[in-house]
């Protein structure tokens, strides 16, 4: 105990000390002129009986308040807690709203955990200044950031019994900038009932003669109603116009400009939403004051204190406008920048020009809406009101598909912790039918339904991803997460994981070309049987074609590739390595984790769209890989470049491999059989535009996917459903041709039918290096003439080159 008493008489000791020295050094010199009037050592002022001398009195009052200032501006032993330094008065930071653009320079939305729209002074409008100022500080222009008679009123006030408060709006802005009130902000004084206020009351002064002393006074109210609160996440005067009345702040009426005024004294109790009646109480009170101060004749008191508040609300909307999915994934991919630089999107009003363009983005929304819809009935008509889920293989869990996916769920789990083990009472509560808004292709839905129901309803709906990329800058131009951003935030471009069938079946045969082969090589179509180890087990792996039968006939690779022949790519796999299949891949941009397994090539690993998007760009990048790039650059509010997002390129393969890859993914259309032949219906695959692509389709039609290739363009395309056992049960309705590729010929139709885009039909650029691979080979049937029919590529070949596709069976692939 005498260790600790001497402790702090050691503490009170160099406190007394540290109070001498700033007087002798601070007040001494910077107050002479006053000290003359007084005393001049502490000695001769005890002497000389300050406590009867009124002079003596005022210079100890005044001596107290200099040094808790400079007490409280130092906090003195951490008494106080932190204050504003000078350059934070000059530079106040607001969370403010970052806007995020389009390549085309269109405003995609916004970030904010605060959703602010600073505006300057002259932006604000007079109705609006009025009414704060002769509510909140009537004498505002008179006073220097401190009101000694509202701080002597609001004390009066609160004697009687009438708590009001004394602050001016500059002492408000003070407390609105720097959290003044948080409990961060305080020292170990601030902890103590009575004396924190005191504290609190204290800093906020001192912060708003700062801020009188820094800005003018139409500064001043500018800033204040920039930061204050309105509700509902709406900060500042312009988003709360915005919000309200759906007009700009300029533009706000008196009896508007006093409801927002008057809903700062409490956002939430005065709000015009949940209490209208309150909130017309307060702008009355609001009005009253315009009248006292002659802002208002009584006859418009008279008439607006009438008047309801006719409302316009209309919140922020994220799902609003084009790409939401995209302005997602773009936050997810800035989050390392934020983490390394410190900024914040969601704070720091940057500006984000991002790479997509709206012109490819409202196609490719257009084409997914479209088709999507009539697959959606397709699907609809396919399973004819059974249960796409019926099929015990299928079932993970022992008591079935639906009780499964129902204990996953969020309404179960709530139900469970109320009910416990009484599953009886929770299946009654989840068959109970109850009011809610469903999505449907034909609108939003109002009705009534079990959760148990809309279980089910949700369950066999089909999703859709799509993303298309510059292959030579790797930039983002479209990106489509889902069908309905509203109803199903999941983004099925960069997040979704999926089977991509026969669209990995490219990095098999790439490999090839990395080895030595070309595009004339053959290998027969036979049945096959591969023994591998895996993990220490013995396994044995065959594969089938789609329609489990081989034709025997030794083709080229490209005819092979073209067709999507399952038996060939196992067997090509095997020569080359599934291993080496995996580190191509790999190289080109796949980042899922990949197994090395016989199936690689078949598409067994699941990816992302956003991936396979990105490494299909290789092909036509000469071999060089770029990551698919959203960002292009990020400014601060001035303008000034903070971050430029440049594409970084390595060497995936070789020059020679990826242009004789252009040449296979062509095989798809031109390939008798190809699986691609169905583009020939669209018009952007006529007048000599050359097209390749490849098509998927993973185990028991669960997705179906196409990546279509051009010279200027790479896109890809998912359709599934989000649970892999909710399928089609054959090829004529889900393989990837049927459910995929169409929207990508939609898609591609209406970009070249934009003239505003201007996209030119070319054709695949010549060789970029020396071929030294054979290639233009024939596939594997006879030689016919040019002119005839070929019975089994059901091509017909006219002399000027034109293709014109007919009616014939096509092989789908897997």
């Amino acid at each position: 105990m005498a260790k600790i008493i001497e402790f702090f008489k050691l503490i009170l000791e160099n406190a007394l000390i540290a109070m001498s020295w700033v007087y002798q050094n601070v007040i001494k010199r910077v107050f002479k002129p006053i000290l003359r009037f007084s005393v001049y050592n502490w000695k001769a002022f005890w002497k000389r009986k300050w406590y009867i001398k009124p002079l003596s009195v005022i210079y100890t009052f005044f001596i107290s308040i200099v040094l808790l200032v400079i007490a409280i501006q130092l906090n003195f032993l951490w008494m106080f807690g932190s204050m504003p330094s000078i350059d934070m008065v000059e530079n106040p930071e607001l969370a403010m709203a970052s806007e995020v653009y389009s390549a085309d320079g269109v405003l995609l939305g916004k970030y904010f955990s605060e959703n602010r729209e600073p505006i300057k002074y002259d932006q604000i409008g007079q109705n609006v200044v009025n009414a704060l100022v002769y509510t909140e500080d009537a004498r505002f222009y008179k006073h220097y950031g401190i009101d000694p008679y509202g701080t002597a009123g609001a004390l009066i006030q609160t004697a009687k019994g009438d708590r009001r408060g004394g602050s001016t709006i500059t002492q408000q802005l003070a407390k609105n900038l720097f959290k003044t009130r948080k409990q961060k902000s305080n020292g170990w004084l601030g902890k103590i009932p009575g004396i924190k206020t005191v504290v609190v009351k204290s800093k906020e002064w001192i912060t708003a003669v700062k801020l009188e002393w820094q800005y003018s006074k139409p500064e001043i109210l500018m800033m204040y109603l920039n930061t204050v609160d309105f509700g509902h996440n709406t900060f500042g005067i312009s988003v709360a116009a915005k919000t309200y009345f759906g007009v700009e702040s300029k533009k706000l009426t008196i009896p508007q400009a006093a409801t927002l005024i008057g809903m700062l004294k409490a956002p939430t109790y005065y709000s015009p939403l949940k209490h209208p009646k309150r909130c017309i109480e307060r702008r009355n009170v609001v009005l009253g004051q315009l009248l006292k101060y002659k802002k208002i004749t009584k006859v418009q008191h008279h008439k607006f204190v009438k008047d309801s508040l006719g409302l316009a609300y209309k919140e922020y909307n994220y799902s609003e406008g084009l790409a939401p999915y995209f302005r997602t994934a773009v936050a997810r991919y800035l989050e390392k920048w934020m983490k390394d630089s410190g900024k914040s999107i969601y704070t720091g009003g940057l500006k984000i020009y991002t790479t997509l363009d709206t012109r490819y983005q409202k196609h490719a929304e257009e084409a997914v809406n479209l088709h999507m819809k009539v697959l959606q009935k397709r699907f609809k008509d396919h399973w004819a009101g059974q249960n796409p889920w019926l099929i015990k293989a299928n079932w993970k869990s022992k008591d079935g598909f639906l009780p499964e996916v129902i204990h996953q769920c969020d309404r179960y789990k709530k139900l469970k912790k109320k009910f416990g083990k009484d599953e009886k009472r929770i299946m009654d509560e989840l068959n109970k039918k109850v009011k809610m808004t469903i999505f449907s292709w034909e609108g939003e839905k109002e009705t009534e339904m079990s959760p148990l129901d809309s279980i089910k309803y949700y369950l066999t709906t089909l999703h859709c991803g799509m993303m298309t990329v510059d292959p030579k800058n790797g930039h983002v131009l479209a990106y489509v997460g889902g069908i309905n951003y509203d109803h199903f935030k999941y983004d099925h471009v960069s997040v979704a994981k999926n089977q991509p069938g026969s669209t990995f079946k490219p990095f098999v045969y790439t490999t090839a070309m990395e080895q030595g082969y070309g595009p004339c090589d053959r290998i027969t179509d036979a049945p096959i049987t591969i023994k591998y180890t895996e993990k220490g087990k013995k396994k044995v792996w065959t594969p089938h074609n789609a329609d489990w039968a081989t034709s025997g006939v030794n083709m080229t690779l490209r005819h092979a590739m073209g067709k999507s022949v399952n038996t060939v790519t196992a067997r090509l796999t095997e020569k080359v390595g599934w291993d080496n299949v995996r580190k191509t891949a790999i190289k080109m941009g796949i980042k899922s984790n990949l197994v090395s397994v016989p199936s690689i090539g078949l598409g067994s690993n699941e990816v992302t769209l956003y991936e396979l998007v990105g490494a299909y760009t290789v092909f036509m990048n000469k071999g060089l890989h770029t990551d698919p790039r959203m960002v292009t650059k990020i400014t601060d509010m001035q303008g000034n470049v903070l971050v430029e997002f440049k594409p970084k390129y390595k060497r995936a393969i070789s020059e020679e491999s990826a242009w004789l890859m252009t040449y296979m993914l062509r095989g798809g259309i031109e390939e008798p059989g190809g699986t691609s032949q169905a583009l020939w219906s669209y018009k952007f695959t006529h007048n000599g535009n050359e097209v390749g692509g490849k098509t998927g389709t993973s185990s028991n039609y669960s997705d179906g996917w196409y990546m279509g290739v051009t010279a200027d363009l790479i896109t890809g395309v998912w359709v599934g459903a989000d649970d892999n056992r909710i399928r089609f049960r054959s090829s004529e309705t889900g393989e990837g041709a049927r459910t995929a590729l169409p929207i990508y010929g939609l898609y591609m139709d209406k970009l070249y039918e934009d003239k505003k885009i201007n996209l030119k039909q070319s054709k695949y650029p010549k060789p970029w290096t020396k071929i030294t691979k054979e290639h233009n080979c024939r596939s594997w049937m006879p030689a016919v003439d040019s002119l005839a029919l070929d019975s089994l590529g059901g091509l017909i070949i006219p002399p000027d080159g034109e293709v014109v596709p007919i009616e014939m069976p096509e092989e789908e692939d897997q």
